[in-house]
């Protein structure tokens, strides 16, 4: 692989191509998930997990993969990876576990690891699927990590169990509830947008 192609194919999903801010991809656990950092985190990591070897894999088999089954192949190798995820915080994070619930889940109908798994690692050879799987996950990850700590911060005072303002804060309730990550997703979008189009000019 040339390192021009390497570079071009992990700094595209961080920025110009962000799944997150630019595609407006994977908006659901935006919802779901950032009202607390630890969870967030924890998502992220397994999204990021499941995005790139999801995509390492089927670039592997993507010449035995028969047209008509492409999707259900693509889910499977998915659901694979999302169980992994899953057993493993089920048996050492328990806590986590629980709080995240069916949203582990959801990592198999995400579309941005079926986005990228169609549009990339079904086109392209298996080192170069992988890092954009893990460039795409990053992507994804540091969007709602930012989100989840304003929102936490904003909501509760508090960030990852830890009391952060004293008692002269009041928590902004409406941070922790499903509109304060429309609100935060809208004010990071508007940010990273206002900064492109003013480089632009």
């Amino acid at each position: 692989m040339a390192k021009g192609v390497v570079k071009k194919t992990f700094l595209k999903p961080l920025g110009k191509d962000n799944p997150v801010f630019v595609q407006i991809l994977g908006i659901c656990s935006t919802l779901a998930v950032t009202n607390k950092l630890e969870n967030t985190v924890v998502m992220s990591m397994g999204v990021l997990f499941t995005t790139a070897l999801s995509g390492f894999t089927l670039s592997l088999i993507r010449r035995f993969i028969p047209g008509r089954i492409r999707m259900m192949v693509e889910t499977m190798v998915i659901a694979t990876y999302v169980i992994i995820v899953d057993i493993v915080l089920r048996a050492f994070y328990p806590d986590i576990w629980q709080q995240l619930g069916p949203y582990v889940g959801l990592i198999i109908t995400n579309c941005i690891i079926m986005g990228r798994a169609e549009a990339f690692a079904l086109n392209n050879p298996p080192g170069l699927s992988l890092v954009d799987g893990i460039s795409t996950g990053i992507g994804y990850s540091y969007v709602l990590i930012i989100i989840a700590f304003f929102r936490e911060l904003l909501g509760t005072g508090q960030l990852w169990n830890v009391q952060i303002f004293g008692d002269w804060w009041t928590n902004w309730s409406i941070m922790v509830m499903p509109p304060g990550a429309f609100f935060m997703l809208a004010i990071f979008i508007w940010i990273v947008k206002g900064a492109v189009i003013k480089e632009e000019q």
